[in-house]
């Protein structure tokens, strides 16, 4: 049995001292801080926690994190699939059956050292090579969660009952790389997002305060969008994800036939990839959920045994050429899968 403690890190705050594991998104409208990690299955986890306090994510410690080497990390989906499918996307599109559609593929690795492997240590690296605002950890052992995140996209923030969305849509090196094809990519989830926030927010209450502005990362540029409304009389946690999950930004518009095509097209479970992954304050009535992007998560009963996973995947639109889709998604990868595995230890 793994024996890692118990631990969620988001925020600049540390939680410890497990008290209770749910998958009752009620539970998120009762007392206390939580952490959640909600899968792009709709597999959800609610841990509570009793001390949280403020602590900065620490120093990396030599040792402390092993991760598998660059050349051992196999797809689920390989470049020729990867393209078919893109392919077969524009095909749905042409037929008017969506608009956009998100294609993923599952990246594995085996774990090295499995019984030293410490996804808060791996946290540490992430921090230091590739920070991001929604970063984070989620360790639950006995409960097979483990996750360390450096997300760059906001899920959901509630403030009180003031509901706020930022999906990311439209990815290049630079701002110069940017397409106009990001652009439409963007604004179409933007409708989406509207569309999702407006089941569970007061009429006409639903707005746009940013609409694709470029946002710098570690070593690439994403466009960025603000949805936001005010939650309507009895619209709670159950309410709020019931209506919005999974994320709009990885699953394509219309909601419904992008995850259909998606289920015929992905091998592989997303899991926690394109899944929501935060913390709530019920004390406080917030809470923040980042969309489960460059997120790696530990399957410790993977069939060839313990492994390390990391998802990446792109926006295909009628505009979308197979090889630059093919090359986003090793874009958006490369860079996270260096520093887990030692090569990229430092931001530029």
């Amino acid at each position: 049995m793994h024996d890692l403690a118990p631990l969620a890190r988001f925020d600049g705050l540390v939680a410890a001292d497990l008290r209770d594991v749910t998958s009752d998104p009620a539970a998120l409208e009762s007392s206390g801080f939580w952490a959640v990690v909600a899968d792009f299955e709709g597999d959800l986890v609610c841990a509570r926690f009793g001390d949280v306090r403020r602590a900065p994510v620490p120093d990396p410690v030599s040792g402390a994190w092993r991760g598998p080497a660059v050349a051992d990390w196999s797809s689920s989906l390989d470049r020729a699939a990867y393209t078919a499918g893109v392919r077969r996307i524009r095909e749905h599109i042409a037929a008017g059956e969506v608009y956009q559609a998100n294609l993923c593929r599952v990246l594995s690795a085996p774990l090295p050292d499995p019984a030293a492997a410490d996804a808060d240590a791996l946290t540490s690296w992430l921090a230091r090579g590739n920070p991001a605002p929604y970063a984070g950890t989620v360790r639950l052992p006995t409960h097979g969660v483990e996750v360390a995140t450096a997300s760059p996209e906001l899920f959901l923030r509630r403030t009180g009952r003031t509901v706020e969305s930022g999906p990311i849509k439209g990815t290049g090196r630079t701002a110069d790389d940017l397409l106009e094809k990001d652009r439409a990519e963007n604004v179409m989830i933007v409708d989406l997002v509207r569309n999702d926030l407006g089941r569970v927010c007061a009429t006409g209450s639903v707005t746009v305060p940013e609409l694709c502005v470029v946002e710098s990362h570690p070593g690439l540029v994403h466009l960025v969008s603000t949805v936001r409304g005010e939650l309507a009389e009895g619209v709670g946690w159950p309410e709020l994800l019931a209506g919005t999950f999974p994320p709009g930004s990885v699953t394509g518009a219309p909601k419904s036939s992008a995850l259909r095509i998606i289920g015929a097209l992905e091998t592989a479970p997303r899991g926690p990839y394109c899944g929501g992954i935060g913390w709530v304050d019920a004390d406080r009535g917030a809470g923040e959920l980042a969309v489960g992007i460059r997120t790696f998560w530990i399957d410790r009963s993977a069939p060839g045994g313990p492994a390390l996973r990391f998802g990446t995947g792109a926006g295909i639109t009628w505009g979308s050429d197979p090889e630059r889709e093919w090359a986003e998604t090793e874009l958006k990868a490369s860079r996270l899968l260096a520093v887990a595995s030692g090569v990229c230890r430092t931001s530029e």
